[in-house]
């Protein structure tokens, strides 16, 4: 009982329970559990009892983890309770659950609710179940992608290594940023960012590099963090008209061999497998965890190299009716070369937009950056109107606040370039993870990393089998 408040029965919560997780019939293949608010966690040994391997996450509302209940003394390292404050944000949330869900597919996660709890914490309680709902979502698209492209990630890593010349250094300055993404709304600031582009320090997507180009706009910065082939379509630009430009680069994502002379700032997005690699071939980089756009990216990157204000445009993450990105996009031709009479420019338009919205995850990357906006430093506005995630947030324009600056921006002041020799990287990286796997703690975490990525839906990949793969991927 809580505060008058009844959470279990009074005769014997344990049956209620094992009655409770019958009614449920929960498949065999759940590897994980997220519990809202279980009170006294009677229903802990019962899942304990019959998924004997799966992981037992319990979020708490109240200060359960302290009372002395004795189901509590058969709960084993697989369960994990975390108490959080009712006014718990999303962040704190989801921080914590990216540290502890085990990397699995959202079909092998299981959400249950006590609701014996919602009537006693009610909007607390659908606050910190939106915020477990939102992570999954966020999560599901992720792995979706990482089914998909997770060989080609790790095959990308291992050629990019081979193709570094040029290593970029930097200390951070007090410049103010400018952050372009490729949504419609970039095309109402393009002027406003070529008026200041030589007081601000303008790091650009890869995507919305064409439009920066055509309109005279030359970025100091250029981000490059997707995996898949079609990237190299906002690259080969990104080569022709920016040379002066270097790229901040996830090594896993997809670079043409033409840009190895290119200088590079890399970013480590944390995993144990990169940071081994990155590590033994001595390769200094900017520790940013993947967050599935680019845009994410891009912003924690701009609070790493500097403490002035920083501008987002371009990150509507919706369409604008069937516009879903800036004119001119690198994919323009692809859709005017592909144009017939029977599918028009805007027939092709009307269908690529219709499945962005299906898709939602235009709309799962607009909530996530919300809620990190709320926990960021108060110095990220909005350059010009249209941002979606600015909907409820401050903005500040650029014809707001001009000038932060009447000195024009030296970035051979913050930036060096260092030349290194990568012609054995892929062979040296490859040992290097050959090695760590002979120590126990680092095989484990290296297989729960590197098994989405080379075998994924494969449960009893072997050692053998990821030194097989890595080999393989690495001689290519």
């Amino acid at each position: 009982m809580t505060d008058g408040a009844l959470l279990h029965s009074r005769y014997n919560p344990q049956a209620e329970a094992a009655r409770y997780i019958d009614s449920l019939k929960l498949k065999e293949t759940i590897k994980c559990f997220i519990l809202i608010e279980p009170g006294l966690g009677y229903i802990i040994p019962v899942l304990q009892k019959r998924f004997k391997k799966a992981k037992i996450i319990v979020l708490h509302l109240g200060d359960f983890t302290q009372a002395k209940n004795i189901e509590r003394a058969s709960y084993n390292q697989q369960v994990i309770e975390q108490n959080f404050p009712q006014e718990a944000d999303a962040k704190e949330v989801q921080k914590f659950l990216e540290t502890q869900v085990p990397q699995t597919s959202v079909d092998c996660i299981r959400v249950i609710e006590w609701r014996p709890s919602l009537n006693y914490y009610r909007e607390a309680y659908l606050k910190l179940l939106s915020h477990v709902v939102d992570y999954l979502k966020r999560a599901d698209a992720e792995g979706r992608t990482t089914a998909a492209f997770g060989k080609r990630w790790v095959r990308n890593f291992f050629r990019n290594i081979a193709n570094i010349n040029k290593i970029v250094l930097y200390r951070q300055s007090g410049l103010p940023v400018i952050i372009t993404g490729s949504g419609p709304s970039l095309e109402n600031v393009l002027p406003l960012i070529k008026n200041v582009q030589s007081r601000f320090l303008i790091i650009a997507a890869s995507s919305s590099v064409t439009a920066l180009s055509h309109n005279g706009i030359i970025p100091d910065i250029i981000t490059a963090t997707d995996g898949g082939p079609w990237a190299l379509w906002h690259i080969y630009p990104v080569i022709r008209n920016n040379p002066g430009a270097f790229h901040a680069v996830n090594l896993c994502a997809a670079l043409p061999s033409q840009c190895s002379n290119t200088p590079k700032l890399i970013l480590n997005d944390g995993s144990l497998w990169q940071s081994i690699i990155l590590h033994e071939l001595s390769i200094p980089s900017v520790l940013i965890p993947q967050r599935g756009t680019v845009s994410a990216t891009a912003a924690e990157l701009a609070m790493i190299l500097s403490g002035g204000n920083i501008y987002l445009a371009g990150m509507d993450f919706s369409a604008d009716d069937i516009r879903t990105h800036v004119r001119p996009y690198s994919f323009d031709s692809l859709f005017f070369g592909s144009a017939n009479r029977l599918r028009s420019v805007y027939s092709q338009l009307y269908t690529r937009s219709s499945l962005l919205k299906q898709g939602g995850s235009l709309d799962v990357y607009a909530s996530w950056f919300k809620n990190q906006l709320d926990s960021w430093p108060k110095r990220i506005f909005s350059a010009g109107q249209g941002n979606k995630i600015f909907e409820k947030t401050e903005s500040l324009t650029l014809s707001e606040k001009k000038a932060e600056t009447e000195e024009n921006k030296k970035t051979e002041k913050y930036f060096n370039c260092v030349s290194i020799d990568s012609a054995h990287f892929k062979t040296r990286g490859a040992q290097a993870l050959f090695n760590a796997m002979k120590n126990t703690d680092h095989w484990e975490k290296l297989k729960e990393e590197l098994t989405p990525l080379l075998f994924p839906g494969n449960d009893s990949v072997t050692e053998k089998m990821l030194k097989a793969a890595i080999y393989g991927i690495s001689h290519d």
